[in-house]
């Protein structure tokens, strides 16, 4: 459940910026001081000129009422400049800092956690907060103000008036605090409702070939109105709870109107008033409905940010499952050694490996065979540190992964999947990505060493193409061939291949292994395959069976 607690969690994102919100606070106080002196001004106006026929005093007064609209108006657009710049700048930072927490969780998170719901989180929520930190608390802040302001002057004033035009303050806010804590309830399960939706949509879209394969449009559509009425309908009862939250107070507190317009009015008629006192009291108490309802009002919004950084905060939450040493060491330079010892490993409550053990020298090449399942896979997850073994240990060039630095590791180690992601960007930048140090003629090299020349001869901008969404204008091999190019451009100690000829023919699987080992001949290579070709190559067979290991040595390697 989010409560006022939520945003004590933002304090480490707002105090750098302390000094200029305490600028900005000041600018805003000055602001709020010239507004409250105009009714002020308009009871002098009254009072010491109007009722005196006093011409010089009115002219004074009327520059005076002029000079603090003006001043009012360039002090409040300065206000609202500075803080909503000022907001930008905190709420990037709260960006950065949760993509660099999701860039740490591992797949096993990413396995689990709807897609849909992840991608709501990021642009919604965090979209809501930016909102909110731009308008909403701005906005409190000014009403805050400025109420406190106008309470003052109205006691001021005339306290006994004061009290007749505030006696039903305290029952409007009882019923706007009841109000909100259901509001709150009921934005967080219009979030759901929306992650829901966003979910599925993902989905369907992702799997829009197997929908228009197997004709299942209708099917579709029907799912998605069923998800969109819970929506719609969570969206409508979040609706009605900020109108009531609004309306109902406020209706409450223009009740009072009246009755300071007839006990004002009876004491001018009593000669204990001045007209301009009670002018003035009727413009601070009708100032007092614009702060009063726009608090009430700005309840849906505090309410909707509230959940939004409570959702964000489950991800701040979420604990990685891999946490870097605190004194890391130095991965060494060369060739690497690929160490398992007594390695084990459950998924949930399957035991996948039970005490794998084996050593593969520096520069060989070592295929992993084993049935689906077997954790060919995984024995990939742990070699680059995605997951941690629970017993055992993994040691690259002789010592365990949990002891380096993860980029480090990640730098002397890659891994290429089985189903490669490309960005949708040229295919010489989906090469160089990351290796910002690249020159064009690497990436070619690259390019050429994993089989590329054919495909880059066709395309007709060569390596300057774009690839697509997920590089699907190519094809299932050929993005393979990029992700290797990729993995081959930054020259690894140790390379992991999971199926890295699985969408290859056997005449292009046979010249991408020699080139790999061509272009990286010392380089330890752990490929994962159930193609004969590319175990044959290898200088040592290790096959999972069981949660075991059976190590296959070829002397003829």
């Amino acid at each position: 459940m989010a409560d006022w607690r939520t945003y004590r969690r933002l304090l480490p994102w707002i105090m750098p910026y302390r000094g200029r919100l305490a600028v900005v606070l000041l600018i805003n106080l000055v602001a709020t001081a010239v507004g409250l002196v105009q009714p002020w001004l308009s009871k002098l106006m009254i009072d010491e000129a109007l009722l005196r026929h006093d011409f010089s005093a009115l002219v004074r007064i009327a520059l005076m009422v002029l000079g603090a609209t003006v001043g009012g108006a360039l002090l409040n657009v300065l206000s609202s400049y500075s803080y909503v710049a000022l907001s930008a700048s905190m709420l990037f930072d709260i960006r950065v800092a949760l993509l660099v927490h999701l860039q740490r969780l591992s797949p096993r998170f990413y396995a689990r956690f709807r897609l849909g719901d992840l991608m709501s989180r990021i642009n919604n929520d965090v979209s809501d907060v930016q909102r909110a930190a731009g308008d909403t608390l701005l906005a409190v802040l000014g009403n805050v103000l400025f109420l406190a302001g106008s309470l003052a002057m109205m006691v001021w004033l005339d306290w006994r008036l004061f009290v007749v035009g505030t006696v039903l303050v305290p029952v409007a806010v009882l019923v706007f605090v009841r109000l909100q804590r259901r509001l709150v309830d009921i934005t967080q399960t219009m979030r759901e409702r929306g992650a829901d939706l966003g979910s599925f949509l993902v989905d369907t879209v992702m799997g829009m070939r197997v929908v228009t394969a197997l004709g299942g449009e209708r099917h579709e559509a029907d799912r998605f109105a069923a998800r969109n009425r819970a929506f719609v309908a969570a969206m409508l009862r979040m609706q009605l709870g900020s109108f009531l939250a609004g309306a109902l107070p406020g209706a409450l507190l223009a009740a009072t109107s009246a009755a300071v317009t007839l006990y004002g009015g009876w004491r001018i008629l009593s000669g204990e008033m001045t007209i301009g006192t009670l002018v003035a009291f009727m413009a601070y108490h009708a100032r007092l409905f614009a702060p009063v309802q726009a608090l009430l009002g700005l309840s849906a919004g505090l309410a909707s940010t509230r959940v939004a950084l409570a959702r964000i905060f489950e991800l701040f939450d979420t604990p990685p499952d891999v946490v870097e040493a605190e004194d890391p060491l130095v991965l060494p330079q060369g060739p690497l050694s690929l160490t398992f010892e007594g390695v084990h490993f459950r998924h949930d409550r399957d035991a996948v490996l039970a005490g794998v053990d084996f050593a593969v020298p520096a520069g060989a090449t070592v295929a992993i065979l084993g049935e689906s399942g077997a954790g060919k896979s995984t024995l990939a997850d742990l070699i680059v540190r995605f997951r941690d073994p629970d017993a055992g240990r993994v040691l690259i060039g002789g010592i365990d992964v949990r002891d380096l630095a993860l980029g480090d590791l990640r730098r002397g180690v890659v891994l290429i999947d089985q189903t490669p992601f490309l960005f949708n960007a040229t295919v010489a930048e989906n090469i160089g990505f990351a290796c910002a140090d690249a020159g064009e003629g690497e990436i070619a090299a690259a390019a050429q060493a994993a089989g590329l020349g054919p495909l880059l001869a066709r395309l007709p901008q060569g390596l300057s193409t774009p690839v697509g969404e997920r590089g699907l204008a190519l094809s299932a091999g050929e993005r393979q061939r990029i992700a290797l190019a990729r993995a081959m451009l930054r020259k690894p100690g140790v390379l992991v291949l999971d199926e890295p000829s699985a969408a290859l023919d056997a005449e292009t699987e046979r010249r991408v292994a020699e080139g790999v080992r061509a272009a990286m001949p010392e380089a330890t290579l752990i490929v994962i395959t159930h193609k004969p070709a590319l175990a044959a190559m290898a200088d040592m067979v290790v096959t999972l069976q069981a949660g075991r290991a059976l190590v296959e040595r070829r002397a003829d390697g």
